[in-house]
């Protein structure tokens, strides 16, 4: 396997650390970056941060995506050949009233890492889409090929703004460039703001769960292992360049388990998995929000023959088991 370290951004993240743990497994030098804000409890990102640097080929960089030239310095000093870009400020609700966070970080701070990538001959750029762009879309499953101009959320378009400023990098300076537009990614040391980690904690302080629309909600929960597999069967595919074709060197592709789960049965497991009843409250469907999300994965099974297929119960359970272990309860 080569020597040369794979930037990954977001690595104190969810995805990220999975993501800079697969890559170190693998043998894969790995330089984490990650600005470690407090959207969600930071103590949570320096325990993952503490995992990762159990691995001596692991080197972490603490700086903020939006700081230019501190980017600028980071590519050049290190010449990348592979990144994964997974820093983002995330959450559809949290956008509604801090917009200002998502153009910082999802457009600027994407922008220097596309800036980055073209001045330092980076051979494949992975990135994080998001499952948001389908936006209020009714045709099920979302295919890739679906048309994703209506976003519903902030977050969503600055998603979707990400797709189109890789693209024209593709285009531009023949950048090679994976979008993954992620669906509902759940599982061990997962993110307090997302709804497993909400219900449980809500479950376990006998706190009111808040279930919008009435709980007649569906999400195609997708479990953090295979969207790890995805990524590293991923990342040494690089989209051909076929200048001929005048097609740029750029692919998206759907993560998800193709196969939408009702909210009420994953609250239902966790009840199951953690020996308490929840304290249900059904509220109306919030501004921003979805009814169903649902990914039809041909594509990426086409491509690398893998498609993430996690029973949302064996899932579930290793969630709890994590859970509990972490937070001593």
């Amino acid at each position: 396997m080569t020597d040369q370290a794979i930037l990954v951004t977001g690595a104190a993240g969810f995805i990220g650390f999975h993501v800079a743990r697969q890559l170190l497994g693998e043998g894969r030098p790995v330089v984490g970056l990650d600005n470690l804000n407090s959207y969600y409890d930071p103590a949570l990102k320096q325990a993952r941060l503490d995992l990762l640097r159990n691995d001596s080929r692991f080197s972490f960089v603490q700086a903020d995506l939006a700081d230019r030239d501190t980017i600028a310095a980071l590519f050049a000093r290190h010449g990348f050949a592979k990144v994964v870009h997974l820093a983002a400020q995330a959450g559809v609700r949290y956008s509604i009233d801090n917009p200002h966070a998502y153009a910082d970080s999802n457009l600027q701070g994407f922008l220097n890492v596309l800036e980055g990538c073209r001045n330092n001959f980076c051979r494949h750029l992975v990135y994080a889409s998001s499952s948001s762009v389908y936006g209020a879309n009714t045709k099920l499953p979302f295919a890739v090929q679906d048309r994703t101009d209506h976003p519903v959320s902030f977050y969503a378009a600055t998603k979707k703004a990400n797709e189109l400023m890789a693209q024209s990098y593709s285009h531009l300076y023949r950048l090679p460039v994976t979008g993954l537009r992620f669906f509902t990614i759940y599982g061990p040391w997962g993110r307090p703001d997302m709804a497993m980690f909400l219900f449980a904690n809500a479950i376990m302080a006998n706190r009111p769960i808040r279930l919008f629309n009435h709980g007649r909600m569906r999400r195609d929960f997708t479990y953090i292992d295979d969207v790890t597999r995805v990524v590293s069967k991923l990342i040494d595919r690089v989209p051909a360049d076929e200048p001929a074709a005048a097609n740029a060197p750029s692919r998206v592709y759907n993560v998800g388990n193709h196969h939408p789960e009702e909210l009420m049965h994953v609250v239902a497991l966790l009840e199951r998995e953690l020996g308490r009843t929840a304290n249900k409250e059904l509220l109306p469907m919030q501004p921003g929000d979805v009814l169903e999300t649902f990914a039809d994965v041909e594509d990426l099974m086409r491509d690398t023959g893998f498609a993430p297929s996690t029973p949302i119960e064996h899932g579930v359970r290793n969630f709890v088991t994590w859970y509990r272990d972490y937070f001593k309860v």
